[in-house]
């Protein structure tokens, strides 16, 4: 960039391409009432190791009800639109928070939270990579569990989501046959903890 009208342009189509990218995620979340599909999600330490493989399956309907359902480890997560459960059954252990305090600024609520989410966050433009474009989100409250989130869209929406917490561990979902806007029963976001589950949490 050793011209500055190249460099003004450049300026201009970055500005151009953030407006884009930012405005196509903000109509994907006006436009997605219910979703549903099927994810893979790997976890990296922070040397680049491999130290998780799990699959499953989720449903969510905006905003704030949602069912994350891994088949291996067995885990179950569910907001019910007041609260978030998580339930591990090898342990047979539930936890349960209140929505109201782990989602405002969660990687769940830039998919089944509120449409404004540039309360929450700070949106930047990474451009396009594998096929997808991709939009970095960093929480604005400094409490939030993590550092930041990366979400790669396509045709699909969001297709791809990429988070790294505090410690350098980096958590990579990639989503497929995912259907938008499905009709979705009420009781797909009930929850009742197992008998004999140990119960921790509010």
């Amino acid at each position: 960039m050793k011209r500055i009208l190249f460099f003004l342009s450049s300026i201009l189509v970055s500005q151009a391409l953030y407006a884009a990218s930012l405005e196509r995620f903000q109509s994907y979340l006006r436009t997605t009432q219910s979703a549903r599909g099927d994810f893979e999600q790997k976890v990296y330490d922070k040397t680049g190791k491999l130290v998780q493989d799990s699959r499953g399956s989720f449903v969510l309907l905006r905003p704030n009800r949602f069912r994350w359902s891994y088949v291996k480890p067995q885990q179950v997560i569910v907001g019910d639109g007041e609260r978030v459960w998580i339930h591990d059954a090898d342990l047979n252990q539930v936890t349960v928070r209140r929505i109201a305090r782990v989602l405002g600024s969660t990687p769940a609520a830039l998919l089944a939270g509120a449409s404004d989410i540039q309360n929450a966050f700070d949106m930047k433009e990474l451009g396009e990579k594998d096929g997808l474009e991709w939009l970095e989100a960093k929480p604005r409250e400094k409490e939030a569990g993590f550092e930041r989130v990366r979400l790669g869209l396509g045709v699909a929406g969001v297709e791809a989501m990429e988070l790294v917490d505090h410690f350098g561990q980096t958590t990579m979902l990639r989503f497929s046959n995912v259907v938008r806007n499905p009709p979705i029963e009420a009781g797909a976001f009930r929850f009742s903890p197992p008998r004999g589950a140990d119960v921790l949490g509010d």
